[in-house]
């Protein structure tokens, strides 16, 4: 949703953050398993990212359409 003046909402904000949070985390996961050479830790951060992107990339279609 947006605002009169186009601003994003209280939700949306919070959306973005949530796969912001998830982006670090997977990245740090992933940068963990690389370092420690733990190939499971690896995968499961480079997923985490993954759904994050997606994620990052479904709001941003909606902001689009929102203006």
């Amino acid at each position: 949703m947006t605002t009169p003046r186009g601003e994003l909402s209280a939700v949306s904000f919070v959306d973005k953050v949530k796969n912001k949070v998830g982006e670090l985390r997977g990245r740090g996961k992933e940068a963990t398993g690389k370092a420690t050479g733990n190939r499971d830790l690896r995968a499961d951060g480079a997923g985490e990212r993954g759904v994050a992107d997606l994620r990052n990339a479904g709001e941003k279609t909606k902001d689009a359409f929102r203006r």
